[in-house]
């Protein structure tokens, strides 16, 4: 079975659309809905849903604490052998999900790649683009990491590599996709990647802010210095 977690904070426009493209695939799965105290009825639109599918889970929390919790919360609710996360704002498209699933028979994380051929960035305007390049890599620079999308939130994991990683990982926000790929590397877990579209949200507001990229250059210094201590 797989696990699908997904993070919310004020996605009612686009949550039930994301759960009812998930419920179409053809594959045994279960849906963990991670709210940090969303006000805009997300927690209503998925509550409603629970009524139709039996497979459909809702963790309340009270208020923001980080999208990197929220999947560390919602992995103790999760009962699948697959472990995958995505973004509720549409972003990450459920078409590309079988693909990822494919791929994670191979690998123990698979990461849903706007970067290697067959990849794509759609709606996006080019200050976002130069943003995500340039995170990318400036974290692969640093990090010594092979990955081209280091920084996606599109991915599937292995159920025990999954329980591997969040034990040594310390991040809680936008930075625990980095630090994730980072740890997967230095335990020589298989990581591969897959391509996906990627769709810039057309809907409600992006979450990304100033400080968060501040941050995440902060804590790519502070992991180039653990990778260092550790050899």
């Amino acid at each position: 079975m797989v696990s699908i977690i997904i993070p919310t904070f004020n996605e009612a426009e686009t949550i039930g659309l994301l759960i009812k493209r998930l419920e179409e695939l053809p594959f045994e799965k279960e849906i963990i809905v991670v709210d940090d105290g969303s006000t805009d009825g997300t927690i209503e639109v998925v509550r409603k849903l629970m009524e139709e599918y039996d497979n459909l889970r809702l963790l309340l929390r009270e208020r923001k604490m980080g999208i990197g919790s929220a999947y560390k919360d919602g992995f103790r609710l999760a009962k699948g052998d697959v472990i995958v996360q995505m973004d509720a704002d549409m972003s990450h498209d459920p078409g590309d999900l079988p693909g990822l699933l494919k791929a994670v028979r191979r690998s123990d994380l698979v990461i849903g790649s706007r970067y290697i051929p067959g990849g794509r960035i759609a709606n996006w305007p080019l200050h976002r683009r130069l943003i995500s390049y340039g995170a990318n890599l400036l974290a692969r620079l640093l990090l010594g990491l092979k990955i081209h999308d280091v920084t996606s939130g599109f991915r599937a994991y292995r159920r025990s590599a999954f329980e591997k990683i969040v034990s040594s990982c310390l991040s809680s926000g936008f930075d625990f996709q980095v630090e994730t790929a980072f740890i997967a590397s230095v335990l020589g877990l298989r990581v591969a990647e897959s391509p996906i579209k990627f769709t810039g949200r057309t809907k409600g507001r992006s979450k990304l802010g100033l400080r968060d990229i501040l941050n995440f250059i902060v804590f790519l210094v502070m992991l180039r210095r653990r990778a260092r201590a550790g050899r």
